[in-house]
């Protein structure tokens, strides 16, 4: 099967490993997780039939297929790699989902380990929101080099956490993409304030130092946005001012990832689109925390979704 689910709690299928051991060379691994208030089975909220799913069922705003956006696009062969579909339960508060985050990571990474021995290739991952806590919390956990590239979207998580993973063994050979954007900014203070009492800071930002293995990537700055056009993604513009759900419901920027999880077994840095190349193009500083709701010239566009929508 090109896609597997693999819940947490449970025991991946056999077919997971299969599929794995008879992977052509070349082909990627890429695990994708959820955010907050998806849990598997759950009615109205199960990621599989949406986000994760290759036809996502109709009646959801955010329902694109994550699978079929990056290349996944049919139910079996192998030519197209392998898409793992990790599900944990993200229901409840935001501190109970967030305690829960580090549980799933933890757990996925021993999948990870067992993923990149059986394919003999290095593992990506994609997460949204929480789900960005998982895999950073997977990456903590697994051994160094079995996950090549990680992409961060709206990533619902704190700066010293997010150190941690990128200090650890696994994090220092991996290549990560923090993908932010300032239509995030509300959600983000909000997870700050409830997390950490505001004493700490979200990864909205980046990191507190910089590391050449990992990529602050803004997708509301124009200047970002240029450079990637030119580069020749068609990204659109954002549409509106509050947004945590932009980095993968925006045109244009599954086309981005796309290319920078196909990742060919043999090579640590995919050639077509290196991060020393993305950090050449990009701005050097991000604009503002809530530079999009109060934006020069006067209020523009509106708001999108609310706190208790699916992440």
């Amino acid at each position: 099967m090109a896609l597997v689910i693999v819940n947490e709690g449970q025991t991946p299928p056999e077919r997971l490993w299969a599929a794995a051991a008879a992977l052509p060379v070349g082909a990627p691994v890429v695990v994708m997780v959820h955010g907050f208030r998806f849990s598997p089975g759950s009615p109205f909220h199960d990621p599989h039939v949406d986000i994760l799913a290759l036809d996502p069922a109709p009646g959801s705003r955010h329902a694109i297929s994550w699978p079929r956006a990056l290349g996944f696009r049919q139910p079996d062969g192998l030519a197209e790699g392998l898409a793992v579909a990790f599900g944990w339960n993200a229901r409840g508060s935001l501190r109970t989902a967030y305690a829960q985050a580090a549980r799933a990571g933890a757990e996925l990474a021993s999948h990870i380990d067992a993923l990149a021995l059986t394919a003999r290739r290095p593992v990506a991952i994609i997460g949204h929101s929480l789900g960005a806590r998982v895999a950073l919390a997977a990456l903590a956990r697994v051994a160094p080099g079995a996950v090549g590239r990680v992409i961060l979207l709206a990533a619902a998580e704190l700066r010293p956490r997010a150190e941690i993973a990128a200090a650890s063994p696994a994090g220092m050979m991996a290549e990560v993409i923090n993908v932010t954007s300032r239509e995030n900014d509300i959600y983000e203070f909000g997870m700050e304030l409830v997390i950490s009492a505001g004493l700490q800071r979200g990864v909205g930002f980046g990191l507190g130092r910089p590391r050449e293995n990992w990529l602050d990537l803004q997708i509301d700055q124009p200047g970002t946005l240029t450079a990637l056009r030119g580069m020749g993604f068609r990204i659109s513009d954002p549409a509106v001012r509050v947004c945590h759900w932009s980095p993968y419901t925006r045109e244009g920027l599954f086309e981005l990832y796309h290319a920078a999880l196909r990742q060919p077994a043999a090579l640590r840095q995919p050639a077509a689109l290196p991060l020393w190349l993305l950090r050449r193009q990009l701005p050097v500083a991000s604009a503002p925390r809530f530079s999009r709701l109060i934006p020069r010239g006067g209020p523009r566009g509106g708001a999108s979704g609310g706190p208790l929508a699916p992440a």
